[in-house]
């Protein structure tokens, strides 16, 4: 899997975020964006995710140099971000088998696997609406790092972790480190440290 970006810009009334902009990501790379806020992280994160569209210019996804069909650009990517909403009527258990249903775990993992993976297997029934935002987001982060996917898409993967949740993130993105491309949105080193390459948004 590549994803390429060929001289990509985004404006928004009539302001350009970014104009021009390059890259070839390639299968199993891990990258970092920083800059500062408003600098159009997240931006570009959403349309190399094909969740927006570009302005001008053309993204491609490839597999073995054929060009991937948009509309199936999501089967490839899990993704993870504070403003992403949860199923909030759901309970962890209803969204993970839910979830499974478009994205099956990696490893045959099951549904109560995984729960015990995210640490949250005491509040397996409890509706999404009920959760503390630090539950919120590592439900987030579970579905993205145990997603069978080929790219791993994360902005401010730790926003409302605790310190022991912050541990958890970085021991389990470190497995996935080489197995998959890994795109990270952030202005916090300790989220991206483990990152070979680094784009930075001035």
């Amino acid at each position: 899997m590549e994803i390429v970006a060929e001289k990509i810009g985004k404006k928004f009334n009539k302001e350009w975020i970014f104009k021009n902009f390059s890259i070839s990501i390639k299968e199993n790379q891990s990258l970092a964006v920083t800059g500062p806020n408003g600098s159009g992280k997240s931006t570009l994160l959403q349309l190399l995710a094909g969740m927006l569209p570009p302005t001008e210019g053309k993204i491609r996804f490839q597999t073995d140099q054929l060009n991937l069909p948009v509309e199936e650009w999501y089967q490839t990517i899990a993704y993870a971000a504070p403003y992403l909403e949860l199923i909030e009527e759901m309970s962890i258990r209803e969204l993970s088998n839910f979830h499974q249903n478009f994205k099956p775990f990696k490893n045959n993992l099951s549904t109560e696997e995984f729960i015990n993976k995210i640490g949250l297997g005491h509040a397996s029934e409890k509706e999404i609406r009920f959760l503390s935002s630090g539950m919120k987001q590592r439900v987030k982060l579970g579905l993205a790092l145990f997603s069978n996917t080929s790219i791993l898409m994360l902005d401010e993967p730790t926003t409302n972790l605790d310190s022991k949740a912050t541990d958890w993130y970085l021991e389990e993105i470190h497995k996935q480190l080489g197995k998959r491309i890994i795109l990270i949105c952030s202005n916090q080193s300790h989220e991206y440290s483990f990152c070979k390459d680094l784009i930075k948004i001035k």
